[in-house]
């Protein structure tokens, strides 16, 4: 009936007067091949009960950075939040239930974390086209939710809780999307590292920050209906992975509140090549757990606001590898940050975001590293190191203004990373040589972006 009234309105408006009295000739004829155009330029649903919505944004950014003795700019594609589009839809079965699905492809051009000094596009398997979300669920109103296919997990963002403008382009927590894959340039000689490990690596090896949900799996996932602010999940899949989580989102008082806690274990096979580092080198199944939280609290009649967050993982198999097998090597990694400024509409433009922040981790061994004789991070110039432990710490700021009519954020922030890296000499394949620590150039990274959503 809407194309119809639809091609009925464009007959009116484009045909003449003495045409609109003629109800005879070739009147029908003429809307239906109006009604076709019109159908042939929309975007249709497969079938008239599922409703089909298309959104999306697009998130590109310039960075740059001085690692020390080299300073350039790249434009990219911001991790923080990056390009991405979707499509999801609903259908009412009855007045407690409803059926739905999602499907979100993420887009790199060239990836905000994963670029170095070498390689402005971070050329890897994560730039393209990749799938993040792939899933149907049923939903009651007294029961909760229940989805099945490749999703975020129960403790997905759990360290990243935030209210505001600053969690699409600097999240507080998780710094490694603002630049953190360039490589580590020694202080001593002013060299990069041979064995090509990057800022990202010295957080839990592979970047994540410890008690954040392990990326996106296929799993089974219930999220149950909020009980005076409160929810709770949980999540199983892969082989083998769960979490479970709590949440709240309220009002108290004039504050607005978000929090959440969650615990998580993962022992997949196939999952070797994460966070949970030393099934590289024993051969076996991953084996870790972690626990996690954030909270962030705005103060709503003046804008003031804080996110604070922390996590801790634990890596089981450390100490079994041949590497560090008694070595006692600390097989916990843990961080905290905060992030705290003023965020209000001071203009009639959109919300404007001031802010400051500190970021702190410190891990021990990442045993899929090691520095060779002839690198630039080797202690001695001899023999071959592993790495024991690591650190880095973070203190930034930045400033956003958003544009509500064009659905935008305009953004500059700024960081300053430190880190530290101890290393412990092989003899043979243990590490039960000397300690030493690697001297590391400090990196100072600017980025300027903008993100719209459509």
């Amino acid at each position: 009936m809407a194309l119809v009234l639809a091609g009925l309105g464009l007959a009116s408006i484009s045909a003449p007067a003495a045409w609109g009295a003629d109800l005879g000739g070739n009147c029908c004829s003429d809307l239906e091949e109006r009604i076709a155009d019109l159908e042939a330029t929309t975007a249709r649903k497969g079938n008239r009960k599922v409703s089909l919505e298309v959104s999306g944004q697009v998130n590109e950014a310039v960075l740059f950075w001085d690692d020390g003795a080299e300073r350039n700019a790249y434009v990219v594609t911001n991790d923080n939040s990056r390009t991405r589009f979707r499509f999801k839809g609903k259908a009412k079965i009855d007045a407690q239930w409803e059926a739905g699905y999602q499907i979100e492809i993420g887009v790199r051009a060239a990836n905000s974390k994963r670029f170095t000094q070498d390689d402005s596009d971070g050329a890897d398997s994560d730039n393209g086209f990749d799938l993040r979300d792939s899933y149907w669920y049923l939903k009651s109103n007294r029961l909760g939710r229940f989805s099945l296919g490749q999703q975020a997990t129960a403790t997905d963002t759990i360290t990243e809780i935030n209210l505001t403008q600053t969690s699409v382009f600097a999240k507080y927590s998780d710094v490694e999307d603002s630049g953190l894959g360039l490589i580590l340039r020694s202080a001593n000689n002013g060299n990069l590292t041979g064995s090509g490990i990057t800022w990202r690596r010295l957080i839990g090896d592979g970047g994540d920050q410890p008690g954040e949900g392990e990326r996106r799996f296929n799993v089974a996932k219930y999220v149950s209906p909020d009980i005076s602010g409160f929810s709770v999940s949980a999540a199983w899949g892969e082989d083998d992975y769960w979490d479970v989580a709590l949440n709240y989102e309220g009002e108290i008082g004039a504050f607005k509140v978000a929090a959440g806690i969650g615990y998580g274990e993962i022992t997949d096979g196939g999952q070797t090549s994460t966070v949970c580092a030393a099934a590289q080198t024993t051969g076996d199944d991953t084996s870790c757990h972690q626990l996690g939280g954030s909270v962030s609290v705005l103060h709503q009649p003046t804008g003031l606001f804080v996110n604070v967050g922390a996590g801790q993982k634990v890596d089981d198999l450390i100490e079994g590898t041949t590497r560090f097998a008694g070595t006692g090597v600390d097989d916990e990694q843990k961080f905290w940050a905060v992030q705290a400024g003023i965020e209000n509409k001071f203009f009639d433009l959109g919300k404007t975001t001031v802010y400051g922040e500190y970021y702190d981790y410190d891990g021990g061994g990442a045993t899929r590293r090691t520095v060779g004789s002839s690198d630039a991070l080797n202690p001695t110039g001899a023999g071959s190191w592993a790495v024991w432990g690591s650190g880095v710490n973070v203190i930034g700021a930045g400033i956003a203004q958003g544009i509500d009519k064009a659905g935008m954020i305009l953004y500059l922030s700024y960081r300053h990373v430190e880190g530290d890296l101890a290393l412990r000499q092989l003899n043979g394949s243990v590490a039960s040589g000397a300690i030493a620590d690697a001297s590391l150039e400090d990196l100072d990274v600017v980025l300027s972006g903008a993100l719209i959503k459509f």
